[in-house]
């Protein structure tokens, strides 16, 4: 199951010939991939089975995943906005395929890797001959597609700026070269995902039960400020605003923060109570988007959550009129000494201070996935209480 050692690779000022030598590695593991079915039927997950498997999974895990962006967010768009007459015909006939055939091989490779993972750790020896068979013969006939049109094209129409421009982005994506200064820097910023993936059958049916689920999930994977969330208002003249509050408690009644009331969101919300929640745990590549109306808690909940905080925080409360001006730092923490010097260690509740609890009507859970096809799902709360749920379009 060895191959001979790679041909050296061209470099990125020919940027086309970088995605033929891609070609060439994918066919290496897809090659890897035929050999592997006679191997496990006669060895089993031996050492060279797991080793093999591991390559197969990195390749495709990683390198072809950037081949994949290569055309879809630079070659593609520079050979559309390029070409003229029967070459943007068939570019407009054949780049549908070749993007669609991307996704359904991001597909098959998910069932694909969950094989290999388990030949890798030798937890199983399992590889199936017709999942094997269709990634092969896709990517195969893929390849072939692009080589005998795509290539041929973008090396007959570009020009040698715009080689180096597609060259650079090569380079930028695999962060072997900084981005283009201005607005292209800009531009050129992104990242793709591929961590997880999210189905309608995936999903509970009680958007309550599902956000407790990836909020545990967001808490085992350590993610910075897993409870913070941007809450939006708006104003009397419909201008939004948002700002970022840490959550604290989510139950069946809906997403309860604490907060002084006399604040610029607490006088917006006394105006116009609806608001939108959004959390972004970037580190699973998830976000969670809220809408609905809000309302306070009761006295009793923001009494019992007020006397929970730390002596400093229920100081600092009091303190400070929220959104206020003030003349300088010195003077709030004038305030603060003296608010501490009159009520010591047991400061009462303010009752301009306390929580707000939003009830959703409107729940969307977002998982990134490669390309930006990324999976949506959302709830939506009916007259009767239930919730409806249905997939959208990324």
């Amino acid at each position: 199951m060895t191959d001979a050692l790679p041909a050296s690779a061209p470099g990125f000022d020919q940027p086309i010939a970088v995605l033929k030598h891609c070609h060439d590695r994918i066919r290496k593991q897809l090659a890897t991939l035929d050999k592997l079915l006679p191997h496990l039927a006669g060895h089993g997950a031996d050492a060279q089975a797991r080793q093999a498997a591991a390559a197969v999974i990195q390749y495709f895990e990683q390198a072809a995943h950037l081949h994949h962006a290569d055309e879809e967010e630079n070659l593609f768009p520079m050979l559309q906005d390029t070409a003229r007459g029967e070459d943007a015909a068939l570019l407009a006939q054949l780049g549908p395929v070749i993007l669609d055939e991307h996704r359904q091989m991001d597909a098959m490779w998910q069932g694909l890797h969950e094989q290999l993972a388990g030949i890798a750790d030798a937890s199983a020896a399992l590889l199936r001959e017709a999942d094997v068979r269709r990634f092969v013969d896709m990517y195969t006939g893929h390849m072939e597609r692009e080589e005998s049109h795509i290539a041929p094209m973008a090396k007959r129409l570009f020009s040698a700026g715009q080689m180096a421009q597609l060259g650079l982005a090569m380079q930028v994506r695999r962060g072997i070269a900084e981005p283009a200064a201005g607005g292209d820097a800009l531009a050129n910023l992104r990242k793709d995902y591929g961590q997880a993936t999210l189905s309608e059958t995936d999903v509970a049916d009680d958007p309550f039960v599902q956000f407790g689920t990836w909020f545990e999930q967001a808490l085992k994977a350590q993610v910075n400020e897993p409870n913070a969330m941007s809450v939006a208002t708006v104003d009397t003249e419909g201008r939004p605003t948002s700002r970022i509050v840490l959550i604290k408690q989510y139950d069946a009644r809906g997403f309860t923060w604490y907060t002084n009331y006399d604040s610029q969101k607490g006088q917006q919300l006394q105006v116009n109570p609806h608001a939108a929640l959004l959390f972004f745990w970037p580190e699973l590549e998830r976000q969670i988007r809220i809408e609905g109306r809000v309302e306070r808690t009761s006295a009793e909940e923001s009494d019992k959550y007020f006397h929970s905080r730390p002596l400093k925080s229920r100081l600092a409360a009091i303190a400070s009129d929220q959104s206020m001006p003030i003349a300088n730092r010195a003077a709030l923490e004038e305030h603060y000494d003296a608010v501490a010097k009159q009520y010591g260690d047991e400061p009462p509740r303010p009752l301009n201070w306390g929580g707000f609890r939003l009830v959703p009507e409107r729940i969307e859970f977002w998982q990134g996935r490669r390309s930006r096809f990324h999976d949506r799902i959302v709830y939506q709360l009916q007259p009767d209480g239930s919730w409806t749920r249905q997939r959208l379009q990324p």
